[in-house]
């Protein structure tokens, strides 16, 4: 065998060689059971920041698709029966303990892969396959990769993982940035919440204004909100409000979504002269506002600011540039291994390789100059 794996794994030139199963039922159990790959890549972290290339001023965040290793023939429509015989797989069962633990985590799919039903199917990226998504949050100013996580290609679990890789990273290295750069699917109300209410970060991420409209009618910008009344000023004068009578109930008219309605009187909107700009094909305006409007406020004030356009929305793509790395350069564009907690430990691996290249590119030293000359 080669020299080299026997000097790496202790073994002299006569001893037998372990074999190839043992490293893969190491990996599945002490291995994972000891959070080896995430040590490993936590190490070259900390001698990343010993030389001074993590600053904690600003994160950023994003995921990308990676294909599972599954095939597409080999999937069926929910529900799926999971008898006996499909659940002898590591997948089958990792997915199963995952459910059992909370159902609500992961959203029901119309197509399931039989071989790892916790990647999810999607057509956002080409055509449609079975993908995971791996989480990157990186330090902009040398793009350095801060924490990895991987997690099912949908946006309330990418949105999950970044607030573990805050917690994780704050926990772990005592890092909390200043700023969180992100783009417009992590604006939501809640992430908002998380970041200035709990967390007090800066969150530099664009918003969907769902309130904007484009067919020439009043959109909720052009109403000005009263926070001590509760209620809307229309561009008439006259007030939308959360109730128009007193319930013997008291009501909280939130729904489930997270926002609350407020509603204009039939009488004022019917002879109102700027009905046809503002509710042509109704009787009365309604006006929705989230309960995490104040901090979407912030949000709305941040990337309005010359901060924010000269500067953030640019190093947002720095994000972008090491996932093109990845698939590109480490032709990683494929998992090699099943199961949600594999794909965790081939995105971590993947991470700790470009964060060993960085480290090697901006610290790295020439070789001494000996003086020898080659003929």
């Amino acid at each position: 065998m080669n020299l080299a794996y026997r000097w790496f794994c202790q073994l002299g030139l006569e001893k037998t060689i372990p074999d190839h199963s043992t490293f893969s039922k190491n990996r599945h159990g002490r291995f994972r059971a000891s959070s080896l790959f995430r040590e490993v890549f936590n190490s070259v972290l900390n001698r990343c920041m010993e030389e001074g290339l993590v600053k904690a001023e600003g994160f950023a965040a994003d995921a990308s698709f990676i294909r599972a290793d599954v095939s597409r023939q080999c999937m069926e429509h929910s529900p799926v029966d999971w008898t006996s015989d499909k659940t002898e797989s590591r997948a089958v069962k990792e997915y199963l303990d995952f459910l059992d633990k909370d159902p609500n985590l992961i959203r029901p799919q119309k197509s399931v892969s039989l071989t790892d039903p916790m990647c999810q199917w999607s057509g956002a990226k080409g055509p449609a396959n079975f993908f995971y998504s791996t989480n990157y949050m990186i330090d902009v100013d040398n793009n350095i990769i801060v924490d990895v996580e991987g997690s099912p290609s949908t946006h309330a679990m990418e949105v999950s993982a970044t607030k573990t890789m805050i917690e994780r990273t704050e926990k772990t290295h005592g890092l909390k940035p200043k700023k969180f750069i992100a783009d417009t699917a992590y604006g939501s109300g809640y992430n908002l919440a998380y970041l200035v209410g709990e967390k007090n970060i800066e969150p530099h991420i664009p918003l969907w204004e769902k309130g904007e409209r484009k067919d020439g009618t009043f959109s909720r910008s052009d109403f000005e909100w009263n926070d001590e009344a509760d209620e809307y000023t229309c561009p008439a004068g006259k007030q939308l409000k959360r109730f128009r009578r007193n319930y013997k109930n008291p009501r909280t008219g939130i729904t489930k979504a997270g926002e609350i309605k407020y509603r204009a009187s039939v009488t004022d909107c019917r002879n109102c002269p700027l009905k046809e700009k503002c509710c042509p094909n109704t009787e009365y305006r309604k006006v929705t506002r989230s309960v995490h409007e104040k901090f979407r406020d912030e949000a709305r004030s941040i990337t309005s600011s010359n901060v924010y356009l000269n500067r953030s929305r640019h190093e947002r793509k720095k994000v972008e540039m090491l996932f093109a790395h990845m698939k590109r350069n480490l032709n990683f564009n494929r998992l090699r291994l099943r199961g949600l907690n594999s794909a965790n430990d081939e995105f971590i691996m993947v991470a700790i390789a470009q964060n060993l290249k960085r480290l090697v590119k901006i610290c790295g030293y020439s070789p001494p100059n000996t003086g020898l000359v080659c003929l």
